[in-house]
């Protein structure tokens, strides 16, 4: 079994070929001419547009801990607003949805009490024992 070789890009190559991408140029020529998969190309602009470059990492693995905190600084309020915005959007629709299941609970209730209301009085001695015939 063969290993291939991973290669790693610095930050700087990063943001520049995001730079290219950014200005308009063609990605798949951007891709055969800096040998670098198109896939590869969009996950690094991706990254940089949810984290800024500090996001673009040279390195592979986890970041140390002075990176991870520095990029989060640099996401910085405004992150943090649209996490408050994408949490509240989703307690909304979480409560239109319990609402919605606790309207369906009430129509099965109902359903149910006439159900039960009409089995009742056909229990009596010399009832019919179904329900009554459609007129349609």
């Amino acid at each position: 079994m063969s290993k291939r070789k991973i290669r790693s890009f610095s930050r700087d190559f990063k943001l520049k070929a995001i730079e290219r991408m950014e200005s308009g140029e063609n990605v798949s020529s951007l891709s055969a001419e800096l040998s670098v998969k198109r896939e590869l190309l969009y996950r690094w602009r991706d990254i940089f547009r949810r984290g800024g470059e500090l996001a673009l990492r040279s390195r592979r693995g986890r970041p140390k801990r002075a990176e991870a905190v520095a990029m989060a600084a640099a996401r910085g309020p405004a992150s943090k607003a649209t996490d408050l915005a994408a949490a509240r959007r989703q307690i909304a629709e979480l409560e239109r949805k319990v609402g919605q299941q606790q309207l369906d609970l009430d129509f099965f209730r109902e359903a149910l009490r006439h159900i039960e209301a009409s089995r009742l009085a056909s229990d009596a001695p010399g009832a019919t024992a179904s329900s009554p015939v459609s007129k349609r």
